[in-house]
């Protein structure tokens, strides 16, 4: 049994996107209602320095960035990689040593009326753990920060500006706030651009979902990293569950399938694994997955298990009387009452 044929690689991979997207947004609310501000802020300071650590050096090479000067390599970095993950962004170049970023609503990152639920240092930690390092990561200690706006505090975008300073910053001087500043007009014809020939639409949907899953993968060994294989598993069960109950139907329409052995495969499908149904004799189906592409790298169980509450939720929304249980490492038996 496998997806409609009538969606397409490209519809499966946006739709398993906006489905990841969903559970780290729900991740960072659950930490911030749960957890309160302080922790939530720690949880999303240590995502985006994970983040930034695995990914700011490969990717100012592959987006030939490499060699410029280091307040217009960061800022284009933010500029081209967001927009490859599908964010909007926008980008002002004042000098070589002073170049602007500003995320517009509606901020990607907090979806819709989510934004109403982060508080603003929750949103300042994701500018201590990425932009505010960018220097250390360089190797030019005198690059440094300074945020402008928070959408979060009703400012009308997230925006600021990197700049070079003519001496080393220390710790706490890499990243501050001058909300008196304000980012010149942006001018899309003057922006950076990716290479057509190497970015069809094609590769682009498909990174847009490895952007959203990448950002779930680091949420997840930072939670547990933080709060502990019980607390922190439970913490991202929980917003598993939540989140796969309110958006299963959505999903499963963007996917084109009307079972839920269909919306499995095809969810597996597009989040790059092949799985397969099989209807068995007592009237169950077992569906059966190769591999769990969202958890690559991950062997701590607690994040299997995390993982595994985006399928009892979705079922829970779709069947509340139906039953998946585990009968094997990547199989589930999936049966009525």
């Amino acid at each position: 049994m496998n997806a409609s044929p009538a969606v397409t690689d490209r519809a499966a991979w946006e739709a398993a996107g906006e489905w990841y997207h969903a559970w780290f947004t729900g991740i960072v609310l659950m930490a911030v209602s749960r957890r309160g501000p302080a922790d939530a802020a720690d949880l999303v300071f240590r995502i985006f320095r994970r983040q930034q650590q695995a990914t700011f050096l490969p990717g100012l090479a592959k987006l030939g960035l490499s060699g410029l000067p280091p307040a217009v390599a960061a800022a284009r970095y933010h500029y081209l990689s967001n927009f490859i993950g599908g964010v909007g962004v926008e980008y002002v170049e004042e000098s070589p040593r002073k170049a602007w970023i500003r995320y517009p609503p509606p901020r990607w990152v907090w979806p819709g009326p989510a934004i109403c639920g982060i508080p603003s240092e929750v949103n300042a930690a994701m500018l201590r753990g990425w932009h505010a390092n960018n220097g250390v990561m360089l190797g030019r200690l005198g690059l440094g920060f300074v945020c402008t706006g928070q959408t979060v505090d009703g400012d009308p975008g997230l925006e600021g500006y990197y700049i070079e300073h003519e001496r080393d910053l220390a710790e706490e001087e890499r990243l501050r706030f001058a909300k008196q500043e304000i980012m010149p007009r942006f001018d899309p014809a003057a922006a950076p651009r990716l290479p057509s020939a190497g970015w069809p639409a094609e590769r682009l949907a498909k990174a847009k979902r490895g952007y959203a899953m990448e950002y779930c993968r680091s949420a997840i060994e930072a939670a547990l990293a933080l709060f502990g294989p019980e607390q922190g598993g439970a913490l991202l069960g929980h917003a598993a569950r939540l989140t796969a109950m309110q958006h299963v139907h959505a999903t499963a329409a963007a996917l084109g399938v009307q079972d839920f052995a269909a919306f499995l495969v095809a969810l597996a499908r597009g989040e790059g694994d092949a799985a397969r149904v099989e209807a068995q004799p007592d009237g169950s189906t077992i569906i059966t997955r190769e591999a769990v592409t969202p958890l690559r790298g991950i062997a701590d169980p607690a994040a299997f298990a995390a993982w595994e509450g985006l399928l009892a939720g979705a079922l829970a929304a779709w069947d509340r009387f139906a039953r998946l249980q585990r009968i094997a490492p990547l199989a589930w038996r999936l049966s009525g009452r």
